[in-house]
């Protein structure tokens, strides 16, 4: 067993790491005072590439369709909207309220062969689908490799 040196203030900094992660991690959320809860929140989202399309799939259960704008502009893909709060019951009836209410965004990175006019979206189920083909001329395509030609022979000389 190998004898390890007790550093006292590598522990101190460790701790002052975390804190540091603890308070970031914090100030990263937004506060507006929207409906019940303050802050924002993000719809998680899955990406996953086929052969011939992205697809985005956006998890905004209780959103209506029209409360969500998607926009496409400078290779960006923008995905705006807001979930609101149904107040069916009085504020002070609740014993818990863990969902997220407000207003939302996300925004993400196109890659260059995106053809970014045939983007088309559907909501089924409180998810959110974006796909977005490929460009047909940048699409991956298999390369045939020949077989070389072989050169005639060359007749003897006499």
């Amino acid at each position: 067993m190998a004898i390890i040196r007790w550093d006292p203030y590598r522990d101190m900094i460790t701790l002052r790491d975390r804190m540091n992660r603890l308070f970031e991690d914090m100030g990263s959320q937004k506060t507006e005072d929207k409906d019940l809860i303050p802050g924002a929140w993000a719809p998680s989202v899955d990406i996953y590439e086929t052969e011939n399309e992205v697809v985005l799939a956006a998890e905004i259960p209780g959103v209506d369709e029209k409360d969500v704008e998607i926009k496409v502009e400078d290779n960006n893909l923008t995905l705006r909207g807001e979930r609101k709060f149904e107040k069916e019951t009085k504020e002070e009836n609740y014993h818990r309220i863990e969902r997220s209410y407000g207003s939302f965004f996300r925004s993400f990175a196109l890659p260059s062969y995106i053809d970014q006019d045939r983007i088309e979206a559907e909501h089924e189920n409180g998810v959110l689908k974006i796909r977005m083909p490929k460009r047909a001329e940048l699409r991956p395509r298999k390369v045939r490799i020949l077989k070389p030609v072989a050169a005639p022979a060359e007749k003897p000389k006499k």
